[in-house]
């Protein structure tokens, strides 16, 4: 065995060995209660703009974007726009090494105007389109779909209204797009795990939210499995079992 083989095959043990550890496992979702009380992911801006994710969950994505090398992504939910602008700086990344002119399409019911105004004015804003609506509805579905046509590496962004009946036809209309080997990703499945205080006074909760939508949705589309040792290396996500390998 190589060293960079044998590397690897232990990364590979200890990742499992994260995820069986049951004391890390409780310390780190005791930890996520605590920052999403307190509005954690807020703290972070991408080149600028705030991004609104956790710093390991950027990294995550990063890696899934090096290693798919995506000619589209797809994200539902905009808010601020530093993922926009951390997606279309990854495909700026991904183009200066050879690897294509990828872009990034994203949907959002609600763009608001100073949002607009700070993606279009941003160096990366060139590889963004942003379609206002919701991104359930027949008509966005329909555009999205359109600009995925002819695309061979697809990776999708679930990160907008986070109710199960949402992310479930969320993942029903769009999880189709993503290319073998790709992703599409469920953000904040944690809202199952976490306190009722982490959660405050919103629309989704524990039995109804993106995990709640993944675990269903699994039961009907058998070309799609959680890719455990995602958030089992992680520890610290807001997307357990978020991360949604298509296998075939």
């Amino acid at each position: 065995m190589t060293i960079d083989k044998q590397f690897d095959a232990e990364r590979v043990e200890g990742i499992k060995a994260l995820g069986a550890d049951a004391e890390m496992n409780a310390i780190s979702n005791q930890w996520l209660s605590t920052a999403q009380k307190n509005q954690y992911s807020y703290n972070f801006d991408w080149m600028g703009l705030p991004i609104i994710q956790y710093p390991q969950d950027i990294v995550a994505m990063q890696e899934i974007i090096w290693k798919v090398k995506p000619d589209l992504i797809i994200e539902t939910g905009i808010a601020r726009g530093g993922s926009l602008i951390f997606y279309s700086s990854m495909l700026e990344l991904l183009s200066s090494c050879g690897h294509g002119e990828g872009t990034v399409v994203a949907v959002d019911i609600d763009i608001r105007e100073h949002n607009r105004q700070a993606i279009e004015a941003h160096p990366m804003a060139k590889r963004i389109e942003m379609i206002e609506g919701s991104a359930i509805a027949p008509e966005i579905i329909d555009q999205i779909k359109a600009r995925a046509e002819g695309k061979k590496r697809v990776l999708i962004s679930l990160d907008s209204n986070h109710t199960h009946d949402h992310v479930l036809e969320e993942l029903r209309a769009y999880a189709g797009l993503t290319s073998i080997g790709s992703y599409i990703v469920a953000f904040d499945t944690l809202v199952e795990d976490i306190s009722d205080e982490a959660i405050g006074n919103r629309p989704w909760g524990k039995g109804n939210n993106p995990k709640t939508a993944v675990w269903e949705y699994l039961k009907e589309d058998d070309r799609f499995e959680i890719d455990a040792s995602i958030h089992q290396k992680l520890q610290v996500t807001v997307a357990p079992d978020g991360f949604l390998k298509r296998v075939k």
